[in-house]
């Protein structure tokens, strides 16, 4: 792109990071599916391998399909650089290797994917990295729990499943008071509603798998270096700020600067933990992007008028979607997601953990299945799935109590939609 402006969001969906093939003229970005990439000479590859100069060495680390996603997100997310990896867990996963030590704490919101606050609670563990847990509704609750162990904090912009709007600005001024970064997973949101960079936020992961794909047909994470934190003034994040003896003594954030976590979280975490994407999965989902500003805001004009259709219901006990003006969140909704509040929220069906099974049972149009973001609608009860390995006050603090149902509402005809739920409710 040559223009003299600043291309705008829907423009960068389609062009951001991409350029005709110089071989083949092709336009679309080719899959390069390969494992390795010949070097020019035994210079070249040193150079390579010394972080001297940028280029592709194995397909574990980069690869040129990626390239293209990467750049692309990194600029709808306004940020200096990004690392796609093969899942929203594992970028997860890469993100805490890159900044913490065994035995450091990092702050989470409790309102989060029941798959994360397993991660959290379990499975680092393992790796001595210890969780500690605050209120997203309660940003004071973030202050209280800062340490001296503290090293990040951790948040959703839009909660999976329970309806919460984080207030980024308040979270980033607590994480900006304690010296970490703000890390925040923009899923749900996608960046066309919402880019956390602008309210505060360090890093921003995504599963790739949801929105920005959008088609349930190829699994991704992403993570963006938003190139705002200061890495080397603590002295507290040694991969970036001590000399790496994978690199002859290179220091991350001072060779790198802006994007030097990036940088770091490529080469030293995701080139031993080995958990990348595929050069297919990246292509799927750079042509899922394309779309996603019409997507994004189909979904959302579907969502608030299911919301609205059930709020009304006399089987529906409650509605908990932002984009409802009588919402606890509609306001923060309009500051961070002006134009909708999402496809994913949930609601109460009237008799609890039985008849929210029978709901999602019934249903035709509706998928009963463990994701969200794709162009069909989508329902599941978490309490019997996505979130079953929780106990019963985890349940509650994540927004998945015995008669919650969640619903990622697709962009077919709204009526269709509609009429999907209303026979399933019947029979409920």
């Amino acid at each position: 792109m040559t223009q003299d402006r600043e291309p705008g969001f829907d423009t960068l969906a389609i062009h951001a990071g991409a350029q005709p093939d110089a071989e083949t003229g092709a336009r679309i970005t080719p899959i390069y599916q390969t494992t390795a990439f010949v070097f020019d000479d035994a210079d070249h590859a040193a150079s390579l391998f010394n972080l001297e100069a940028f280029g592709n060495i194995y397909g574990r680390i980069m690869n040129p399909t990626q390239a293209v996603l990467e750049e692309r997100v990194a600029a709808l997310e306004a940020g200096t650089a990004a690392l796609a990896v093969a899942s929203g867990h594992a970028a997860q996963l890469v993100v805490f290797h890159t900044l913490l030590e065994p035995g450091d704490e990092f702050i989470a919101a409790r309102q989060l994917y029941g798959g994360s606050v397993n991660q959290f609670n379990h499975s680092f563990k393992k790796c001595d990295w210890r969780v500690v847990w605050a209120d997203a509704g309660d940003p004071k609750s973030f202050e209280k729990a800062v340490s001296d162990k503290t090293k990040a904090i951790f948040v959703e912009s839009l909660a999976n499943p329970g309806g919460v709007v984080t207030d980024l600005e308040a979270v980033a001024k607590v994480a900006q008071s304690a010296g970490v970064p703000l890390i925040v997973d923009n899923t749900l949101a996608s960046p066309y509603l919402c880019r956390p960079v602008e309210f505060g936020a360090d890093i921003v992961v995504h599963s790739l798998t949801k929105f920005l794909g959008g088609h349930g047909n190829s699994l991704g994470g992403i993570i963006v270096d938003c190139g705002t934190f200061d890495w080397l003034a603590s002295g507290r994040y040694p991969t970036l700020s001590e000399p790496s003896e994978s690199y002859h003594g290179i220091r991350m954030a001072e060779t790198f600067g802006d994007f030097g976590f990036a940088i770091a979280a490529r080469v030293l975490a995701l080139r031993d933990l080995g958990p990348c994407i595929s050069p297919f999965n990246a292509f799927q989902i750079l042509t899922g992007i394309e779309t996603l500003p019409l997507r994004m805001q189909r979904h959302c004009d579907n969502a608030l008028g299911v919301a609205r259709w059930l709020e009304a219901h006399d089987k529906i006990s409650w509605v908990n979607y932002a984009g409802l003006e009588g919402n606890s969140y509609y306001e923060l909704a309009q500051k961070y997601c002006p134009k909708g509040a999402g496809s994913v929220f949930t609601f109460g069906v009237k008799g609890g953990f039985e008849a929210g099974i029978e709901l999602v049972s019934s249903c035709e149009l509706f998928s009963h299945l463990a994701n969200i973001g794709d162009t069909r609608s989508l329902i599941i009860h978490p309490a019997s799935t996505t979130h079953r390995q929780l106990t019963a006050e985890q349940l509650v603090s994540a927004g998945a109590g015995e008669d919650v149902v969640r619903v990622s509402v697709g962009i077919e005809d709204l009526d269709d939609i509609i009429g999907d739920l209303d026979q399933a409710l019947a029979k409920a």
